[in-house]
């Protein structure tokens, strides 16, 4: 039985998006994209349709056989229906018989093939009321509400206990796989539904690729290792990066590693509601220029996590998007030195941030930064 939370919960989510459909000007929305279908009524399973309409008229959800008990089980203040055929025909079907004008699709995950099947599937009359809209869903999902702040907490206080884990079990001579299949396992014994993403595991020169996932490389007498890695709890993600050194540094790696650390808590210390997500981007670029290091950093400062790893906003050069209590944001900085003749190597530091109606909360906030030999 359901607790009368997740009704709420879930109503104000199907409620709040039945307002965006009608101010998009439509008369429903088919949400396709699966992480979208659990946000508005809880459903997990692996094909489904959900149908929104404007008016008052409640959600449909349409899904196969395989999923009858669980939709039941799952699917909150939505009708279901189970189809013996595709899931996106008999969406048009109900469509049809509704007398709905438009109906808008997620542009962001509405392939043209998929296109020609709606389209196909419809009357020859009705053909064109397919609208393609800017992600509504993805748009209600950048601020959380207290039900997922309070999973997000416990996912990214996983991924903490993760880490000082692996701080006690990794060794010279094992290999990227070794250490990332340890932290994976654990993950699993304490409770997570599997990782946000495949795990990052770069170590020696190897940490020097941004996303060098775990290969058969041995880890260095003397070299960073950069652990990026993050689980799904409760049907939500975390997402943190720390670096470490194995041996004896140089003078340079370790004010290399001091000069990430600074950027990063420039850009974490600004995070706040109504502060822009370039203005973010900018703070921690700018202590690494001073530091001659501006170059080697090659990618975004950071975004949103949720349901998914990379949601909406970005920290990003130039993103105007103002910050709002409730977005989890990701603060991300790195370098990655790849110079002729010299050794080559990587530093990425990661916390996971609450924007607060005052300030922020950092979630990771247990794992140390600062350096750290092993």
């Amino acid at each position: 039985m359901l607790s009368d939370m997740l009704v709420n919960i879930f109503s104000s989510r199907k409620l709040a998006a039945v307002r965006s459909v009608r101010a998009a000007g439509m008369g429903a929305m088919l949400v396709t994209h699966l992480p979208d279908v659990y946000y508005l009524c809880g459903f997990t399973g692996s094909n489904a349709v959900l149908v929104i309409f404007a008016g008052k008229r409640p959600a449909v959800l349409m899904t196969d056989g395989r999923y009858t008990r669980q939709a039941k089980a799952e699917a909150v203040g939505t009708k279901v229906e189970i189809v013996n055929r595709a899931a996106l025909a008999s969406a048009c079907e109900l469509l049809d018989k509704s007398g709905v004008k438009s109906c808008g699709v997620d542009a962001g995950h509405t392939s043209l093939a998929e296109m020609d099947i709606l389209r196909k599937a419809m009357p020859a009359g009705k053909r064109n009321i397919f609208k393609p809209v800017e992600p509504l869903i993805a748009a209600l999902r950048e601020v959380k509400d207290a039900d997922e702040i309070v999973r997000m907490r416990k996912a990214a206080k996983l991924g903490c206990a993760l880490y000082e884990h692996m701080l006690s079990f990794i060794d010279y001579g094992m290999t990227e796989l070794q250490v990332a299949a340890e932290l994976e396992h654990e993950a699993r014994v304490r409770g997570a539904e599997g990782m946000s993403f495949e795990t990052i595991v770069a170590s020696g020169e190897r940490s020097a690729l941004p996303h060098g996932h775990a290969t058969a490389a041995k880890l260095p007498r003397n070299g960073f290792i950069t652990l990026d890695f993050g689980v799904m709890l409760n049907g939500y993600c975390s997402d943190m990066t720390r670096t470490l050194y194995m041996g004896k540094a140089s003078q340079f790696e370790r004010d290399a590693y001091e000069a990430v650390l600074a950027s990063q808590v420039a850009g974490v210390e600004i995070v706040g509601p109504g502060v822009a997500c370039g203005d973010v981007d900018e703070a921690c670029r700018s202590v690494l220029r001073k530091a001659g290091l501006g170059k080697w950093f090659t990618h975004s400062t950071g975004h949103a996590v949720g349901l998914e790893i990379h949601e909406g906003p970005r920290f990003s050069t130039g993103v105007k998007t103002k910050l709002e209590p409730g977005m989890v944001m990701t603060v991300e900085p790195g370098v990655y030195l790849s110079r002729r003749g010299a050794k080559d190597f990587g530093i990425r530091i990661e916390d996971m941030l609450l924007v607060k109606a005052k300030g922020h909360e950092i979630l990771t906030a247990a794992s140390p930064k600062a350096w750290t030999t092993v």
